[in-house]
Parts: structure tokens; C-alpha cells; sequence
């Protein structure tokens, strides 16, 4: 990247610096332990609402998944209703959609329940509920929600997304196949229910892929340029109970004390990427998303540790705090050699958990081109990365992320 450019884009990451003292980066009321969706229907009494729409995909009516939701509702007293078109990489027809079913039945609350696709729609949703002359493509950017919505409820029935708690909502163009994020502290929830049991029993690729987005997230958030005390405690904490607890949940998902600490990591890094930002993982996943429909938290897991070693020397004083706080290495070794143990471990973990190292002939040639224009204007001038990188740069990533 040319020296203007780079000059420019720590000027801008400073100006939000700045900005961000004066944000209301507020937690979720947190709710968390086996069983605590049944707490619900007291959470919505407690604030004066009767009439919740939950937002969730088809899987989980369909599997029965939101019954128990359903049950502990109706035996309070409750009416309800559900929207569950939700689909990965969600786009503006599926957000459309549920704000009008919300419209419609004169639902007076949210309940988004699922993963992160899930939170994501419920979250524009939301947003459109509270701004009714916006539309989804007018949201895109930074701070561009001006009023929140009265009350949004998440209950994660995966480990990962962070959704729960974060800023964004991810969400699709139909048209472009472009992937981009409204950002805005009034999308935050206002509960988080963290109930393990939720997570019982999920396939294995997605305790493998939701747990490395995590992983993501809490690295992204404490290599970058706006941290506070705060999101490095909690990109530490989150590291430290992923590296204990994620191969245990992939291996035995009745694992109570895996599940739960897994779930917990997920909340702690969507706190600190939330207000520490992300980085170059997250634009090239997010291109490939929209453009391709692989999931987040998969794209997240294989290119990882490829942007960490482009970065180079700019991240490895952080990368070896990382590696000492899970303790890679000897005391005694230098700060390259704990780098590259924590980018090893990441590869480590990978390979256990049967996530490839590189995509498969999924990247088209002719689309590098285009996808490193966008992930380099989703990334420049916001994202806080150790090295700032511009499209021809990050063009060779995707070459090297699918190297055909």
C-alpha cells in the first residue's frame, strides 16, 4: 500500500479511536446456564412486552428446536409468532421479509434464535422496525441506524458468531452478491441468553467452524490498532478457553463444561471485536460469502492463519502474548518463535478438526479481481490491522487461500 494511503487510513482508525469514547458499547443483560431460555417469558414480562416474533431458520421449526421457546411462551400466557425464512449469508429479501412479518402480526418485541444468520436478520430486521424510512442497502456503513429498536432478545444455539452481543449485522446484496455490515452500537441486543443445552448434540463441522470464527474474532480484536483494557482481557480469556475447550466440545458435544465454556468464549469475543474491530480474515471471508455462499465461520478458519503470517513482523510482539497466555512455548523463546507457534497451533487445530488448510478450486480467477477490491474496501480505512494492505496485495491472499 502507498504511504498516502496507509498515512490515511491510521488517521481515519484514530478519528474512530476517538469517536468510540463517546459510544455506548453497552453488554446485553446476560442470562446463561442450562435451561435459561426458560427465563423468557419473565424477561419479557419484566419489560412490558406480549407479543414476540422469533426469528430462526427453517431447520429449527422443522426439527422442533424452538418448541421448548414455544411451550415455556404459551404456559405464561403469551401469543407469538415465527419467522423462519432465514437463510445463511442472509440477504435484503430475508430481513424484508421478517420486519413485515413483524409488521403484520403487531409483534412488539424480537426473539432472534439460532446462529449467527439468525441474530443477523433479526438485528436489520430491527433496525428497520425503528428507522421505517430506511432500507437495508441505506444501513450499510457506520452508524447509520438513528433510532434503536425497542427490544431484541438472542438466544445463540451455536458457539462462535458473538452475534449475540456485537455492533454488526451481516448481511447479503441479492443483486451484487456483495456482503457488507451494517455497524452501529443500536444493533447490540438488549439480553443474551447463553443456554448450553442449546448446543447439545450439533454436527461436528459446525462446533469446529463456529468455534474457530470465535477464535477469529478474539485474535482479529487483539492484533489490531483500538484496543482497550477491556477487549484484550477479553480476547485473552476467550483464547485461553478456546484452546481448553474446543477440541473437548468437537469430540464429545454432551461435554457440559466444554459446551458452556465454548459459549462463553464466544460472548467474550464479540465483546472485544465489537468495539476492537476485526481485520483482513474477516473481509476476504466475508467477499467469499457473498459471492460464493461459504459460511463464515468456515472461511474464517482456513484463512486465518494466512493473513496472520502476510502480516508478518507487524503482529508478532501480540501474536507471542497470545501464544504465552495458552503457553505454546518455553518462557525462554523468542517472540518469532512463539508467533509462529501460535499460528501453528491454529493450524494444528484445524487439521484435528478436519477443516482444510486451503479452499478447492472454489475461487474463481476471474473473480479475484473484483473479490480483493471489495475486501479491500470493507477493510480500508476501517479495520485496525497491524499492516495495511491494498487489493493487489490482498489478490495474491486469494491465490494463496486456493491455490489451483
Amino acid at each position: 500500500m502507498k504511504m498516502f494511503q496507509r498515512f490515511y487510513c491510521r488517521v481515519y482508525q484514530g478519528a474512530i479511536r476517538l469517536a468510540m469514547h463517546f459510544m455506548d458499547f453497552h453488554e446485553p443483560e446476560r442470562y446463561e446456564g442450562k435451561g435459561a431460555m426458560g427465563q423468557i417469558p419473565a424477561i419479557l414480562r419484566k419489560k412490558g412486552y406480549r407479543h414476540p416474533l422469533i426469528v430462526a431458520d427453517p431447520a429449527m421449526t422443522k426439527l422442533h428446536l424452538i418448541d421448548p421457546l414455544l411451550s415455556a411462551l404459551k404456559k405464561e400466557g403469551f401469543s407469538y409468532s415465527v419467522y423462519d425464512g432465514v437463510v445463511p449469508n442472509p440477504t435484503f429479501d430475508v430481513v424484508l421479509a421478517a420486519k413485515e412479518k413483524a409488521q403484520l402480526d403487531n409483534c412488539d418485541s424480537l426473539i432472534a434464535i439460532g446462529g449467527g444468520s439468525a441474530m443477523d436478520t433479526a438485528k436489520a430486521a430491527g433496525a428497520l422496525l425503528a428507522n421505517p424510512k430506511a432500507s437495508p442497502a441505506s444501513l450499510g456503513g457506520i452508524l447509520k441506524v438513528h433510532r434503536r429498536y425497542h427490544c431484541l432478545i438472542a438466544i445463540p444455539t451455536t458457539a462462535g458468531t458473538g452475534s449475540e452481543v456485537t455492533v454488526a449485522a451481516v448481511i447479503v446484496n441479492p443483486k451484487t452478491h456483495e456482503k457488507f455490515s451494517i455497524n452501529d452500537p443500536k444493533l447490540i441486543p438488549h439480553v443474551a441468553v447463553l443456554d448450553n443445552s442449546l448446543l447439545e448434540g450439533l454436527p461436528s463441522k459446525v462446533i469446529s467452524s463456529t468455534g474457530m470464527d470465535a477464535l477469529t474474532h478474539a485474535v482479529e480484536a487483539y492484533i489490531g490498532g483500538i484496543r482497550t483494557t477491556k477487549t484484550k482481557a477479553y480476547a485473552i480469556k476467550a483464547v485461553q478457553l478456546i484452546h481448553g475447550s474446543l477440541y473437548r466440545f468437537y469430540s464429545d458435544p454432551h461435554d457440559d463444561e466444554a459446551r458452556g465454556n465454548m459459549q462463553l468464549a464466544a460472548y467474550l469475543a464479540g465483546v472485544a471485536f465489537t468495539r476492537s474491530y476485526v481485520g483482513y480474515a474477516h473481509a476476504i471471508a466475508h467477499s467469499l460469502g457473498g459471492q460464493y455462499n461459504v459460511p463464515h465461520g468456515l472461511a474464517n478458519a482456513i484463512i486465518l492463519p494466512h493473513v496472520l503470517r502476510a502480516y508478518g513482523k507487524s503482529d508478532e510482539k501480540r501474536l507471542a502474548k497470545l501464544s504465552e497466555a495458552i503457553h505454546l512455548t518455553k518462557r525462554s523463546a523468542s517472540k518469532e518463535e512463539k508467533a509462529k507457534a501460535f499460528i501453528s497451533w491454529i493450524d494444528e487445530m484445524n487439521e484435528s478438526m478436519q477443516i482444510p488448510a486451503t479452499f478447492d478450486h472454489l475461487i474463481k480467477k476471474e473473480d479475484i479481481p473484483m473479490l480483493s477490491k471489495r475486501a479491500a474496501h470493507e477493510g480500508n480505512p476501517l479495520y485496525p490491522v497491524p499492516k495495511e494492505m491494498d487489493a493487489g496485495e490482498l489478490a495474491k491472499l486469494y491465490a494463496e487461500i486456493d491455490p489451483q
